[in-house]
């Protein structure tokens, strides 16, 4: 094994994948509480499933939403439907709960008050509210499927890493 990690200077993480339930619920929470934008839908009707690239709104645009540009831009949320589950009582696997695993996807916001104000006005569940537990500076909030996202105001994450650094 080599040191030399130049190799990987090409390297880039493109996306993260969740599996959702029903497209249209999930599209409307990431679009409309979020602000992300729909860039790539992909189906593969043979294998019955729907792949949804989405972008946060703040980063530059995907140049033309090519299935090249999904899997080459950094940043993306895959969400994932399997035709079908949308019917079935099966819930998602958040990773917060037992076997631990994948735990959450975590957005910044220039004002978190605002923003959870704004999430609570629109009916969004909390899984933890500003001031709650030990980390008081940060929320999370929960999509359609019951995925955490922690919600955080990079101007005061110094302030709460401090607290807990040795």
């Amino acid at each position: 094994m080599t040191n030399d990690l130049s190799e990987t200077d090409q390297y880039v993480l493109t996306h993260t994948m969740l599996r959702i339930k029903d497209p249209e619920r999930a599209l409307s929470f990431y679009r409309d509480v979020l602000g992300f934008r729909l860039v790539t839908q992909l189906d593969f009707p043979e294998a019955k499933f729907s792949l949804y690239f989405l972008q946060p709104r703040g980063h530059a645009d995907c140049a033309d939403g090519s299935v090249e540009q999904s899997f080459s831009r950094a940043g993306l949320l895959e969400l994932t439907h399997n035709w079908g589950t949308e019917s079935d009582d099966t819930e998602m696997h958040s990773g917060n709960s037992e076997p631990k695993g994948f735990g959450h996807i975590c957005i910044s916001v220039p004002d978190i008050e605002a923003a959870c104000a704004r999430f609570d006005a629109m009916g969004v569940r909390f899984q933890k509210r500003l001031g709650e537990g030990g980390m008081k500076e940060i929320a999370f909030i929960l999509d359609p499927d019951g995925y955490w996202i922690e919600v955080v105001q990079p101007s005061l994450m110094e302030g709460l890493v401090g607290k807990f650094k040795a």
